[in-house]
């Protein structure tokens, strides 16, 4: 015999049990005092032959909430979107809610879709890290609150948690300054409207103006092929002459790239050219002499990010909140000219 291998319905349990659905439902939902013992335990009978399990979405929307949250990321192979992403769903779960996690993989034309998505299955909030066009506005038009974490939107005023860009610039170029380097470059992915970038390329360049006697500097905003992106370095040690070179890298996935390019120039890290990148990541104590890196505190910000959510499911009437928190430097034989 062939086992019906399909999931039980509350109409299956219903037949089996010679009852109407509305009866199988009170059992359900413990308003058993309503029904006769006779006809209590036929339903029981029937739902554990049938080993019936009522939907927990189907239950979730009978009470007006479906204890989801949505969560959209612009790329989850980038550590920071992995470490932000485990801060928020702890929260979340603390809080008795799930998370539903939409990856963009960089396609800023997915972000609608993944709104309407994640709508689909009743979410009752957003925290977006997004590219920053569509998502959250779409989001906040369809009455849900949104929590915007890393990347401002235009014209979105909304509660936001990001790593404090200024700090973490003026902390990375003043440890390389300190360290004896006199050229930087700043090398971030393309701009694109994404206000990260643009407020640590803001911060990198005043930096600059600010200690235009001790230290220049420009930015690489690029996605740069390996060529292009070894040329950029043989014209930053080109333009320090005399003086020492270095880089700091706006992410950890640009950092992977420049320690790939010092590999083919067969340089080393700090003595010819130095390296301090954003984001600790688990494998920048281990590559070469080790990378200096300013942590971003990334559970911290998918926590906060959570709890100002979950705030406004609770009924909070707040003004938008701007959480900006700081990086931590942690130095390592890449910002170290001495290596030599």
């Amino acid at each position: 015999m062939i086992k019906n291998t399909a999931r039980a319905t509350i109409a299956d349990v219903a037949r089996q049990a010679g009852v109407s659905k509305a009866t199988v439902s009170r059992f359900l939902n413990h308003r058993d005092t309503l029904l006769s013992a006779e006809i209590a335990e036929r339903v029981e009978v029937a739902v554990a032959q049938l080993g019936y399990t009522p939907s927990p979405m189907a239950q979730a929307l009978k009470r007006g909430r479906s204890r989801l949250i949505g969560l959209v990321v612009a790329d989850i192979t980038n550590p920071y979107s992995v470490a932000v992403l485990r801060g928020a769903e702890k929260a979340c779960r603390a809080a008795g809610y799930l998370v539903m996690l939409f990856n963009l993989g960089n396609e800023s034309q997915r972000e609608s879709a993944a709104i309407q998505a994640l709508l689909s299955y009743q979410v009752e909030g957003f925290i977006l890290n997004t590219m920053g066009y569509d998502a959250g506005v779409d989001a906040a038009r369809c009455g849900k609150p949104v929590v915007l974490v890393d990347r401002l939107h235009q014209g979105l005023d909304v509660d936001f948690v990001s790593l404090n860009n200024k700090q973490a610039i003026d902390l990375s170029a003043q440890h390389l300054l300190d360290a004896g380097y006199t050229e930087l470059l700043l090398a971030t992915e393309p701009l694109g409207g994404v206000s990260s970038r643009i407020e640590r390329s803001a911060a990198f360049m005043s930096f600059i103006r600010d200690h235009n006697e001790k230290v220049s500097g420009c930015c690489l905003a690029s996605d740069a092929g390996a060529a292009d992106l070894d040329q950029a370095l043989r014209a930053l040690r080109e333009r320090a002459k005399v003086g020492r070179a270095a880089v700091i890298s706006s992410n950890a996935v640009v950092t992977l790239r420049i320690v790939a390019a010092m590999a083919r120039l067969g340089w080393q890290l700090g003595a010819d050219v130095g390296l301090i990148g954003i984001d600790e990541t688990e494998w920048s104590p281990y590559v070469g002499p080790g990378i200096s890196t300013v942590s971003q505190p990334t559970g911290e910000l998918g926590r906060k990010a959570a709890e100002c959510l979950l705030d406004r499911l609770q009924g909070r009437d707040v003004a938008p909140r701007t959480i900006l928190l700081p990086g931590v430097l942690n130095v390592r034989g890449s910002s170290d000219p001495s290596r030599r």
